[in-house]
């Protein structure tokens, strides 16, 4: 079976606009494009099944039987959905009501990981060694957290 045009260029555009809005860093963009890339992967499911008769034997041929894979599918897709979409409306509703804003703010740890991978010392180098090649120590950008009495045994360092 060919699936309709009109499905795949829908397909197609619930799932570049469901990327577009992941890519944002407001909360509830986010959550919709959830909610859109899970009704673009719905849709691209059900256009992969064939249209037939109840899959009971006895009722219908087989050859003239619809695969139930598809919708069986699709319902795990919906639950998975509603399940990320709930989470993502509690973190936007917690971030809101903390913060007066659903904005995802960068992390002081990923600030300073870009700093080095702009200077190409990233932690992949293998001649790594905290200084910068002149024997004088790199110095990062001061960060806000303290020193605590377990010093840097979680940091993964």
């Amino acid at each position: 079976m060919n699936p309709n045009l009109t499905y795949v260029l829908v397909v197609g555009v619930l799932f570049a606009a469901g990327v577009t809005l992941l890519l944002e860093r407001s909360l509830t963009r986010v959550l919709m494009g959830v909610i859109l890339l899970g009704n673009g992967a719905n849709l691209l499911l059900l256009t992969g099944g064939r249209a037939g008769g109840p899959p009971i034997v006895g009722t219908t041929d087989e050859g003239d039987m619809s695969d139930p894979l598809p919708q069986a599918m699709v319902l795990t897709a919906i639950v998975i959905t509603l399940g990320m979409t709930a989470f993502l409306l509690a973190l936007a509703y917690r971030s809101w009501h903390l913060n007066g804003h659903d904005e995802v703010q960068d992390d002081v740890e990923d600030r300073r990981i870009m700093e080095l991978a702009d200077r190409d010392e990233g932690p992949g180098t293998a001649d790594n060694d905290g200084s910068d090649g002149d024997g004088d120590p790199v110095t990062g950008p001061a960060d806000d957290r303290t020193a605590s009495p377990a010093g840097d045994a979680g940091r993964g360092r």
